[in-house]
């Protein structure tokens, strides 16, 4: 662990994750629906950006220009490739703790500041570093975004991390890399459970969850719990750390987190009805979910909006639905699953799957004898939390956005199968990032390429090989050739029938 790490895991790089909340786009439905203004967001901060990736995606696909830091230079210098293929002049990326970046002089003021599994994983007085910079440099009504471990969920699996740490503090060898000794430690962290039946008998679900963590990658284990600091919070203390940047709650950055109908039973939720103060109802709300994570929005002064500005909001808002593979369940889930209403749905998305792009002031005039406006908002908002549609950008920012993500993207699929992979690519239509398999990229690989269709099966089976790669099917892995060959037909069927035209929709290939 080298010096300037400040105790944080630096000789193991992170994951090359995407993560939306960190995207500015994605707050106009929970604000909405929060009846919250929204602030135009013309510059933007990532604090801690890890790879990198969610920044490049986020600059490419919007307006703001970004800036951000992450002191690991392995991983500034992947951000600034990736950077160097899209657009520079669109992000400032640092190679700085944040001691040294809070206090550069170079920065505007932000609307909008983000930080993605940072705040529980660094020292008390790196905290109070960024506490200043959100009271010095985010505007009034600017947005923080911020995750965070919680508890009371954490109280049960902190034993697990705690002796995670020791086997790695007292078991690691300078002969064996980061990946070995990681792997070791879990192995003892294992047999010691094993041994140890009192707190099992209190505690059974830690030794499954620590078996689980043999089968996550090892980067991503050393870097969640394996830092010298790591501290989970219960949201009062979250509200006490945040009170001197004048930052007040506004809503969840997963909407299903606030869409109580899929939390909580009646009981509980009548309960969680008589709690009037807002601060002791997110309390409330951790400790009847046990909840162990949370995604939040944070704003520097409230502006609700009145019901002709919220009407007028939603009502210039276009929508696409962007279904899964299997098709739309009218049911959500959560933490519990809840029914949705049908006699709503089905009107709603015999419009939209037709796979277009709807106004949604379109959709309040064509189903106004069937539901009201704020039926219809309501819906939209839980097809959103669901990942099955996605607001769509003015069309003057997808064509000025087009070439940049093309270029990224183009870039991005030639890393498909090597260890640097991603699996999210540049959507100038929705400004956001999507997920697209391996093999589906080896697919988008053929389309682009111009292969023709009867060979795309050969050429991705030939790259798996190459790469020494085999398919998973259902859990299990493929070792028959015939086999993965005819799977791999199943899959094209797959791309061809939903995935390449929802691409093409994104505008992630044209």
């Amino acid at each position: 662990m080298s010096a300037w790490s400040e105790g944080y895991i630096s000789d193991i790089n992170y994951t090359y994750g995407y993560y939306q909340e960190l995207n500015p786009a994605q707050i106009t439905i929970p604000f909405l629906m929060s009846n919250l203004a929204i602030p135009k967001i013309e510059h933007a901060c990532e604090l801690g950006f890890g790879q990198g990736l969610s920044l490049n995606i986020h600059a490419a696909t919007g307006l703001a220009k970004w800036y951000g830091t992450d002191f690991n230079p392995s991983h500034a210098l992947f951000a600034q490739t990736l950077a160097n293929h899209a657009d520079p002049e669109r992000l400032l990326i640092a190679e700085q703790g944040f001691h040294e970046f809070c206090k550069r002089e170079d920065l505007p003021d932000f609307d909008f500041i983000a930080l993605h599994g940072i705040w529980s994983w660094i020292s008390n007085e790196n905290r109070a570093i960024i506490v200043d910079f959100l009271k010095r440099k985010l505007k009034v009504g600017g947005v923080l975004y911020v995750s965070y471990n919680t508890l009371p969920g954490w109280s049960s699996p902190s034993p697990l991390r705690h002796l995670l740490c020791e086997h790695d503090r007292f078991g690691s060898t300078k002969e064996n890399n980061r990946s070995n000794n990681t792997k070791h430690a879990i192995e003892q962290t294992i047999k010691t459970l094993e041994h140890s039946h009192h707190l099992l008998n209190t505690s059974p679900q830690l030794l499954q969850r620590v078996k689980d963590l043999l089968q996550k990658p090892s980067n991503y284990i050393a870097h969640e719990y394996l830092n010298r600091d790591w501290q989970p919070m219960f949201y009062a203390q979250m509200e006490e750390w945040l009170e001197p940047a004048k930052l007040s709650f506004a809503c969840s950055a997963y909407y299903l987190d606030d869409f109580n109908n899929c939390l909580f039973s009646d009981e509980q939720q009548n309960y969680l009805d008589d709690i009037t103060h807002p601060s002791l109802k997110q309390t409330i709300k951790d400790y009847l979910l046990n909840k162990q994570f949370r995604r939040d929005y944070w704003i520097k002064g409230k502006r609700e909006l009145t019901p002709a500005e919220r009407d007028q909001q939603w009502q210039s808002l276009r929508v696409v639905l962007t279904p899964p593979e299997k098709g739309i369940e009218l049911t959500v889930t959560n933490h519990i699953t809840t029914a949705m209403n049908h006699e709503v749905f089905e009107p709603l998305l015999d419009i939209l799957q037709d796979g277009k792009i709807h106004h949604v002031s379109e959709l309040v005039t064509s189903l106004s004898d069937k539901m009201n406006a704020n039926t219809i908002y309501a819906s939209l908002a839980l097809l959103f939390g669901k990942k099955e549609l996605a607001v769509v950008q003015p069309e003057s920012t997808i064509k000025h956005n087009q070439s940049i993500c093309q270029r990224l993207n183009q870039y991005l699929l030639d890393f498909t199968l090597s260890p640097q992979q991603v699996n999210y690519f540049a959507s100038p239509v929705i400004g956001s990032g999507w997920l697209i398999t391996a093999v589906n990229q080896l697919f988008l690989e053929a389309y682009l390429q111009n292969i023709p269709k009867d060979q795309y099966v050969n050429h991705a089976f030939k790259r798996l090989k190459q790469h020494h790669q085999v398919l998973i099917k259902e859990g299990k892995t493929i070792q028959d050739e015939q086999e993965s060959l005819a799977y791999l037909e199943e899959l094209k069927t797959n791309f061809f029938q939903h995935h390449l035209k929802l691409f093409k929709t994104l505008g992630i290939v044209s």
